[in-house]
């Protein structure tokens, strides 16, 4: 029976290869068929258009409005040209007849030889038909038969909370994000609420509002840290969220706090330590008096007068006294001027592995990803993975959820 349904959509997949080439001949050859069928027209009417001036003629002579001698001059110029289209006639319908038989024979012919050789060498034509339903039955690696297959199972049990769980996350990568903040409401509706779906949650909202830790992602937030207070994903997002406000000092302290909880070796210290600089604090571990220590980093100590309070980047205390008495637009976009005067220092030196953890930090808090992940493929080129700071921007770009393909090449 299988191998008969298999036959079946064989013959339907040919019978409709047929139909459609028949259907693309006609088209092709209606405006030929219509062109010369116009043209035979057109010579028709330019005779009937001259033996009218011919009998018009001989009406103005018995009329007295021309002399003999003028229609006689008439006559002969209108016979002229009437002999000249009864002439070129039979010769003007010959030529185009044998264009149009040899443009006939090409669609007729070598048009479907051609897309049926082209089908053969770069097509599939022993691959077995399958249908959605099939592929729904095994889907493989396809994302978006997996997708299909989960919408429509909760489509019909839309209370299953484990279904929501599991496609929620799934939208998220696919950058659904409006699906995934309903798909996260509907797991935590239906399971209760857990540190995992309250932070997927959070991540949804703070990416529909381009990178913003809104009041409402912040008490989801602070909801996770009641059911789990070492939540490091939480505390960093409540961390960003007071950097954000500008209130840089309650912000280096969250993220002071964050780095002496978090191991030596968590990928996403990196990233808690370029927060903490750009929020006026000193590198955990630097010492200002070591040995080629940058004195103008923010925390360093005392400065040589004249020296720039901050590093590339990093926003002025004036900056910051600034951004404290902005709307929440001017500060946006203030802190895109930054960012982007940021990277073109960094086209100019980039030699500044700070700079470029900064920069594709700040583009995907922007939530431009195409931008942090051309920064991350720069950074990479001037500092690559097999380094510790290759590495350490690789996982920066992990913990982001930054896409990597090409640029560790």
């Amino acid at each position: 029976m299988k191998a008969r349904f298999t036959y079946l959509g064989d013959m339907l997949f040919w019978i409709l290869v047929a139909a459609l080439t028949a259907a693309l001949a006609v088209i092709l050859l209606y405006p030929l068929l219509r062109g010369a069928k116009a043209a035979e027209n057109i010579r028709a009417g330019e005779a009937a258009v001259y033996r009218d001036q011919l009998r018009e003629l001989d009406r103005d002579l018995n009329g007295g409005l021309i002399t003999p001698e003028e229609a006689d001059y008439a006559r002969a110029e209108i016979g002229r040209r009437l002999i000249a289209v009864s002439a070129d006639e039979p010769a003007e319908t010959a030529k185009p007849a044998r264009h149009h038989r040899f443009t006939e024979a090409f669609v007729l012919l070598v048009l479907p030889v051609l897309g049926l050789c082209l089908y053969l060498t770069t097509g599939r034509p022993d691959l077995p038909s399958q249908p959605l339903e099939a592929r729904l039955e095994n889907p493989g690696n396809d994302v978006a038969v997996l997708i299909t297959k989960a919408e429509r199972h909760l489509a019909e049990k839309p209370d299953d909370g484990k279904g929501w769980d599991v496609l929620a996350p799934i939208y998220f990568r696919t950058m659904r994000v409006n699906d995934a903040q309903l798909a996260y409401r509907n797991a935590i509706r239906l399971l209760g609420p857990s540190p995992v779906r309250l932070d997927g949650l959070a991540e949804t909202l703070m990416a529909v509002s381009d990178g913003v830790v809104t009041e409402e992602a912040r008490q989801v937030l602070e909801q996770s840290l009641t059911l789990e207070p070492d939540n490091p994903r939480a505390r960093f997002y409540i961390a960003l969220s007071m950097e954000q406000a500008g209130r840089p000092d309650e912000a280096r302290q969250a993220f002071e706090a964050l780095a002496k909880q978090s191991p030596a070796d968590a990928p996403w210290l990196p990233l808690v330590n370029e927060h903490i600089a750009m929020n006026g604090g000193a590198k955990p571990g630097a010492d200002p008096a070591a040995p080629g220590a940058d004195p103008a980093a923010p925390g360093a100590g005392p400065a040589a007068p004249g020296a720039d309070q901050a590093a590339p980047g990093n926003p002025t205390q004036q900056d910051v006294a600034a951004a404290e008495t902005m709307s929440a637009g001017d500060r946006q976009q203030m802190i895109r001027g930054m960012v982007e005067s940021l990277d073109a220092k960094l086209n100019e030196d980039p030699n500044n592995f700070e700079g470029w953890m900064r920069l594709v930090r700040s583009y995907a808090v922007l939530n431009d990803k195409d931008r942090a992940a051309g920064a991350l493929k720069r950074g990479l080129a001037a500092f690559p993975p097999p380094g510790e700071q290759g590495r350490q921007l690789l996982a920066l770009a992990r913990e982001l959820g930054i896409a990597m393909e090409g640029a560790t090449q």
